[in-house]
């Protein structure tokens, strides 16, 4: 199978990135505009961006005319943000914030979410997660001519992480049981976990070989 970019239409991209790159992460993202509503919304657009300085990214796809949605503007407007993590505890209740809530209405407060002060930034953390990520707006540039999407950089400031998941400075991947996003409505969690060990170049070997 090869295929053209250029002759196909966007949901037909949409449809051949999500379903390709799988697993994707998933970022439960907390913010609050200059009001204070807190909006909580997921993004599987996510992933490690730097370790030093420590920053992840977040993908925002923008609605139609250009529109940025909620998380994106109240990023741009107060410069923080929480990623709140998914698991297998939480997956149904991040779910349900990804309904097209208005601006002036908070997803925490009509889904009943609880929260708690972060360390580090304004913008609550989501108790059912057992991870989180405060972070500060670093960077957004922004994709595509219109602007489709806002890549939000941020960087890391404080991390909070469950008693039960942390062992000898490593995360139990087990005891965090975490979810992934798929394609279409699926969801996934981790399955079987194998070991490869990262080969060490010997330059003798490969003269031995020739």
């Amino acid at each position: 199978m090869e295929i053209a970019i250029r002759e196909l239409e966007r949901q037909d991209k949409y449809k051949l990135l999500i379903g390709c790159i799988i697993p994707r992460p998933i970022a439960w993202v907390t913010s609050h505009d200059d009001k204070g509503v807190v909006n909580a919304a997921p993004f599987s657009y996510f992933n490690v961006a730097s370790i030093e300085p420590m920053m992840v990214s977040v993908a925002v796809m923008r609605k139609p005319g250009s529109v940025r949605k909620d998380t994106a503007r109240n990023i741009l407007q107060t410069g923080e943000f929480v990623v709140n993590m998914v698991d297998i505890h939480n997956v149904d209740a991040v779910n349900q914030t990804s309904a097209d809530y208005p601006p002036d209405v908070s997803e925490v407060e009509a889904l009943g979410l609880e929260v708690c002060p972060s360390a580090a930034v304004k913008v609550p953390r989501l108790l059912s997660s057992r991870i989180h990520f405060e972070c500060r707006l670093h960077q957004i540039v922004e994709l595509g001519t219109p602007t489709t999407s806002d890549l939000i950089i941020g960087e890391v400031v404080h991390v909070h992480v469950a008693d039960e998941l942390y062992h000898g400075g490593r995360i139990d991947p087990h005891a965090f049981a975490p979810v992934s996003r798929l394609a279409g409505h699926s969801y996934a969690t981790l399955g079987d976990l194998f070991d490869r060990p990262r080969p060490v170049y010997d330059p003798s070997a490969e003269s031995k070989s020739k």
